[in-house]
């Protein structure tokens, strides 16, 4: 592709708005980096009901929020904050909902059980960061998806957003983790994904899919892979290497000091 000027960071997680871990270390500090070597960065998040707000000093912006996802025919309100890393001179935006990111635990509850709609959160925070992306009016060349929590949003992008001027030219970077979910969605989920025009036969996913199934469809629909951890599923590293698209491995030293930025800064502009 050409000159790559824009990048859109869609993470799981960013530190320090959620306990530090190799995920979110990168969520904070790859945008900053990718910032300081002259290309525009937009990040975005859940926010998570254990987000402190006040601490973290996360505001709504109104322009943003006042829109509804439809998901099972079920209206919910999209909800955009925005926080700020002063010291890295660049802002956060939380995708939020009532329904789904105000319990305070992440992903599981108290007695370690997957959420039974963790799946729609995911259906949720995809939709929501490309129309707020749309709202904002700021065209991204690459997409770069962190955490499986982003692994729909490839198909969105692809399928329902692909004649939006604002995603004409965008490229989808997808970096793989050690955090693919073991359990099963429910049954309806992959019948919950479709809009815009999707097919069924474009989700491909059966009933009772898990997160291994969801990192493969992220994988079909994206245009370059990086291994962002050691330890990435078994199938799913398969699925990536298989794909034929281009990839990057996991350098554990360049990801300690640093240096990893660079790859990566170098890769946007291979896809």
């Amino acid at each position: 592709m050409g000159e790559v000027k824009r990048v859109l960071f869609v993470s799981s997680e960013i530190y320090p708005y959620l306990p530090e871990s190799p995920i979110g270390r990168i969520g904070r500090f790859l945008p900053q980096g990718v910032q300081e070597r002259k290309r525009e960065i937009r990040s975005f998040m859940p926010r998570y009901g254990c987000i402190n707000e006040r601490k973290n000093q996360l505001h709504e912006v109104i322009r943003l929020s006042g829109m509804n996802i439809v998901i099972s025919e079920i209206d919910r309100p999209l909800v955009i904050k925005v926080a700020s890393i002063s010291s890295a001179r660049m802002q956060v935006y939380f995708i939020d909902n009532d329904d789904y990111f105000h319990r305070k635990q992440i992903y599981c509850d108290e007695n370690g059980k997957f959420f039974e709609d963790n799946g729609e959160r995911a259906i949720f925070f995809a939709r929501g960061v490309l129309e707020t992306v749309k709202k904002l009016r700021w065209a991204p060349d690459v997409i770069h998806c962190h955490g499986w929590i982003s692994h729909i949003l490839p198909l969105y992008l692809k399928k329902a957003y692909r004649d939006d001027p604002i995603f004409a030219e965008s490229k989808i970077v997808l970096s793989l983790y050690d955090d693919t979910p073991a359990e099963r969605f429910p049954d309806d989920f992959a019948g919950k994904i479709p809009f815009g025009g999707i097919s069924p036969e474009d989700v491909g996913l059966g009933a009772g899919c898990d997160g291994t199934e969801l990192a493969k469809l992220a994988i079909r629909y994206s245009d370059g892979v990086i291994f962002g951890s050691k330890g990435v599923c078994g199938k799913v590293a398969e699925a990536a290497k298989a794909s034929g698209l281009p990839l990057l491995d996991c350098d554990s030293a360049a990801l300690e000091d640093g240096s990893y930025i660079d790859g990566y800064n170098a890769f946007y502009d291979k896809i």
